[in-house]
């Protein structure tokens, strides 16, 4: 919910309000994202939709809108801990472009961070990395103050 609502909204939801509105997201479908699984256990997950849906990406001056592209956005991705360094991000990515395809996106759009000399803390990868997306296919468009503006262009 942290990309759905602005700052005020999601601090006052915090906790269960914001959980329960993301299950009512889930049961409105279509689905906020994709899930990865090995031997029928989650083991990761992609928020991929619409631009649109997400308020915080459009009150971003680093973040807003290049053009006027109807794009849709990866926010966010997860891997368990156990399975963290065997590319599960770039499937993910590489899932969620296709799920974007399958749902009219033309382009799919992410915001990765960058890790300075070394391994980064896991936390602070949950937009996923450069390498990631770089693996799955995505480039660099743009670039505004140190996060990178990646895409996708999907075929019809």
């Amino acid at each position: 919910m942290w990309w759905r609502l602005s700052r005020a909204e999601w601090n006052a939801a915090k906790g269960e309000a914001n959980r329960q509105a993301f299950r009512q997201i889930v049961h409105a479908g279509p689905a906020p994202g994709v899930l990865a699984y090995r031997d029928g256990d989650p083991v990761g997950w992609c928020a991929v939709a619409p631009r649109d849906r997400f308020v915080a990406l459009e009150r971003s001056r680093n973040l807003k809108a290049l053009d006027d592209v109807p794009v849709w956005a990866v926010t966010c991705l997860f891997v368990r801990k156990d399975m963290r360094g065997r590319k599960v991000s770039v499937q993910l990515l590489r899932a969620a472009a296709d799920f974007a395809r399958t749902h009219g996106g033309r382009v799919v759009e992410g915001y990765p961070v960058e890790p300075k000399k070394g391994k980064m803390p896991d936390a602070f990868a949950w937009t996923g990395t450069m390498a990631a997306f770089h693996a799955a296919g995505f480039v660099e468009v743009a670039r505004r103050g140190s996060r990178p503006i990646v895409r996708m262009q999907l075929a019809p």
